[in-house]
């Protein structure tokens, strides 16, 4: 990664923010992958693995709840941080940035939905 660059380089296995921490801004993976999971108790699932141009963390932007689930880094990342206040003024300069962070949400919601549905199908031949 160059030296120089815009945002923060995240080692391997480094946490970008926790489940249950309270977000005030959300993370555009610039470089590299990263994981995203959540947990209850000891146990982990991941719910998706997200790469370059990635929006992490916006529902904290929107929202005043706590992040959702925990995020890593897989291999080295790097991220830009934006906060409420750049992501309102950048979305003034740029109203195509709002457009993107909403396609962003309604692909995910689509594709929990077909996680739904799928995991729904699977109970049913189990019953």
């Amino acid at each position: 990664m160059a030296k120089g660059d815009l945002g923060r380089v995240y080692s391997d296995g480094e946490t970008l923010c926790r489940e249950g921490e309270k977000g005030d801004h959300m993370y555009i993976i610039q470089e590299g992958s990263v994981e995203v999971v959540t947990s209850k108790g000891d146990r982990e699932t991941t719910l998706a693995t997200l790469g370059e141009g990635a929006i992490i963390g916006e529902m904290a932007i929107f929202e005043k709840e706590p992040r959702s689930a925990t995020v890593r880094a897989v291999g080295e990342v790097r991220a830009l941080t934006v906060d409420r206040k750049n992501l309102l003024r950048r979305v003034s300069e740029d109203p195509t940035l709002a457009f993107r962070v909403i396609r962003n949400l309604s692909r995910r919601v689509r594709e929990l939905s077909t996680r739904v549905r799928k995991l729904d199908e699977e109970l049913s031949r189990l019953r």
